[in-house]
């Protein structure tokens, strides 16, 4: 099995900043791209960001220049460095990693629970 649990969500003023951890553990035998999307009550959840194990990086339109992502992969750990936050950016943030679990060569995606974030002063 896998499992994949993020960190780091919580409470922050406009302009401020948090860094969201997530991990991925099991019987992984590899990990392909990791992500970390958002949801908000009543819309789709949307993609943030989203790291290949090369270290290959897309994001949202609207967190370019904010949002950073980035990857341990001796650690099977992802980051989601935000700053210069805003009230928009308030949702659950989920945290997505293609697996291949071990014995098998293909990839599946799984997901972890969220964490929010909420931006207000």
């Amino acid at each position: 099995q896998v499992q994949v649990v993020e960190s780091g969500g919580g409470l922050v003023q406009p302009g401020g900043s948090l860094r969201l951890s997530c991990v991925a553990s099991g019987s992984i035998r590899s990990i392909n791209g990791m992500g970390w999307y958002r949801q908000v009550p009543g819309k789709q959840r949307e993609l943030v960001a989203r790291i290949t194990s090369g270290g290959s990086a897309n994001y949202a339109d609207s967190v370019k220049g904010r949002f950073t992502i980035s990857r341990d992969n001796a650690k099977n750990t992802v980051y989601l460095q935000m700053n210069s936050l805003k009230p928009e950016d308030t949702a659950v943030y989920c945290c997505n990693a293609e697996v291949s679990m071990r014995g098998s060569y293909t990839y599946q995606n799984y997901w972890g629970q969220g964490t929010r974030v909420t931006v207000s002063s």
